[in-house]
């Protein structure tokens, strides 16, 4: 540790009493916690029905909707009251698959790693084409090739070199790492970028989708984003109603993609076998968030809500994104209730639907509970979904805006919480600092003032509630398993489960019995200069 930073740290150890002494702690009930949430813990034993019995949740998937029952069944076997399936949308058309086999045919005969896009076509039966490499980046690029794909499968894909790892496959934040996170950073203000790339990717699809029907071609292909035979994928097709589907479109693993691309670069000619089991279901094009809560005392009015989303990508069993967090946040509120905690706010729980998709189901529960804001009125842009709309303004609170508290979200794999980012909201971070003391023995003790992205806790911040995420360990989540193949039950660790799970259950104590909600800050006004749209992770 640098000298200055070590000075830092000594006068703070000084300071501490005169910096925590404004922010009571309850050292009794945190004691209490954390023996319930050691040595009687059943995080594991949810994370396991979730992924193990239920497997991927898609949103709009008869699996989503069993989670959606399960959860809330589960809940309300623990005592949370007012436990309901809160319906939002139209999301659209859900999808499932249960069989993928794919092998090469000639020059050789053996099966090939792949696994279809969600809300692409089943191939009804094995069916058989030549491989074909083809550059299909933008829409310009399909005249070249009209009367010559019937039949083909088609390989759209650069090939990539399959390099050493320049990171660790699996690791934890280092002190030198949490000391940088914080100092403040300003947003990148990339936004705009990120939302005109995602326009135009999705103004390709559904001119692909069209085009290659009309064509014949047999199938797409692309590859895997990460190596070793880990396939990493999202959707393709369409979800929506009378759209075009397209043709049957898989991710191969990148060892087996280059391969094939080798062949053909030396002009030997590949046939591809492939029998895609798929459907999509039409019967309920409706979403769900599951929602319970502990009812408040004196203060019942005011909510404290811990989130978490439940639906997940289907390459896996949706363990690490997100299983980990819908168990962490059930089991801090059965924690809480195996207590007997009578929290001064209401303790609201919520299991979102959508989040892979554009923290949809989260965007819902804002709109319909605490703050609209207008619709674009571009005209070119009413053919996008809203989350690719230019933001409306101004945002218009609604009653219960000024009854949330807080939101703490948990979305960032298995690896245990080391701290909090604050979203710029500077005011609430001495109180933060005082609720994460009690767990500087297990590691927790940062807090950052720094935005991250990407979740659910984007869409409360959005409209100026204090909305936070945790700081996590990152372990192998963006290395192997996040939106693949490996992610699952194996991929989480139970003790850092554990710890993340007492502290959810005590910043949502903490919150709920301190005498002032948490402080926030002001509503978002129109920036200058700028028509954006909160930067979120690239989901599809």
């Amino acid at each position: 540790m640098r000298r200055s930073t070590s000075l830092l740290a000594g006068m703070l150890v000084l300071l501490a009493p005169a910096l925590w002494a404004e922010e009571p702690v309850d050292w009794e009930m945190v004691n209490r916690i954390r023996d319930e949430g050691i040595q009687r813990s059943q995080v594991m034993d949810t994370l396991q029905h979730l992924t193990d019995r239920i497997g991927p949740r898609l949103t709009g998937s008869p699996a989503l909707v069993e989670a959606n029952e399960w959860t809330l069944e589960k809940l309300r076997e623990w005592g949370l009251e007012e436990g309901r399936l809160e319906e939002w949308g139209p999301f659209g058309r859900g999808w499932s698959f249960t069989r993928a086999a794919v092998h090469m045919i000639h020059p050789r005969q053996t099966p090939l790693m792949a696994l279809p896009k969600a809300w692409t076509p089943g191939t009804d039966g094995p069916i058989r084409g030549q491989a074909m490499r083809v550059t299909l980046e933008e829409e310009g690029d399909l005249d070249q090739y009209r009367g010559g794909l019937q039949g083909k499968v088609l390989f759209v894909s650069e090939s990539r070199e399959i390099a050493p790892a320049d990171q660790a496959e699996f690791a934890r934040l280092s002190q030198e790492e949490l000391e940088e996170m914080e100092i403040f950073s300003f947003p990148s203000g990339h936004a705009d970028e990120w939302l005109g790339k995602a326009r135009e990717r999705l103004k390709l699809r559904r001119a692909l989708n069209e085009f290659l029907i009309k064509e014949g071609a047999a199938a797409v292909v692309d590859i895997s984003s990460r190596d070793g035979g880990i396939l990493r994928l999202g959707s393709a097709g369409s979800r929506e109603p009378g759209e075009s589907v397209g043709v049957p479109t898989i991710t191969m693993a990148a060892e087996h993609y280059n391969w094939i691309l080798r062949l053909l670069d030396e002009d030997q000619e590949v046939e591809i076998d492939l029998d895609i089991q798929a459907r999509f279901h039409d019967a309920d094009l409706m979403a769900y968030n599951t929602i319970a809560e502990i009812p408040g005392t004196d203060k019942a009015d005011e909510v404290v809500l811990l989130g978490a989303h439940l639906d997940s990508w289907h390459p896996g069993t949706g363990s690490n994104d997100n299983g980990t967090g819908t168990a962490v946040v059930m089991e801090a509120v059965r924690i809480l209730q195996a207590l007997g905690v009578e929290p001064r706010r209401t303790l609201r729980v919520a299991l979102w639907a959508g989040e892979e998709q554009g923290l949809l189901g989260a965007r819902a529960h804002v709109e319909r509970h605490y703050a609209s804001r207008p619709d674009s009125e571009i005209p070119e842009e009413q053919d996008f979904p809203a989350h690719l709309r230019t933001l409306g303004w101004p945002i218009t609170p609604k009653p219960d805006h000024d009854k949330l508290s807080g939101y703490f979200n948990f979305d960032n794999g298995s690896g245990k919480i080391r701290g909090i980012y604050t979203q710029g909201n500077a005011a609430v971070a001495q109180v933060f600092e005082a609720w994460l003391e009690p767990f500087r023995d297990m590691g927790a003790d940062t807090v950052t003032n720094r935005n991250t992205g990407g979740t659910d806790h984007i869409a409360f911040d959005a409209v100026g509630l204090p909305g936070f995420q945790f700081i996590q360990d990152d372990l192998d989540y963006y290395t192997r398993t996040h939106h693949s193949n490996l992610d699952v039950f194996d991929h989480a660790r139970r003790e850092d489960l554990v710890q993340a799970s007492i502290i959810m259950a005590s910043f949502a104590y903490h919150a709920a019995m301190r005498d002032e909600m948490l402080p926030r800050k002001p509503i978002p006004q129109k920036p200058l200069g700028s028509e954006t749209v909160e930067e979120e992770e690239e989901q599809e």
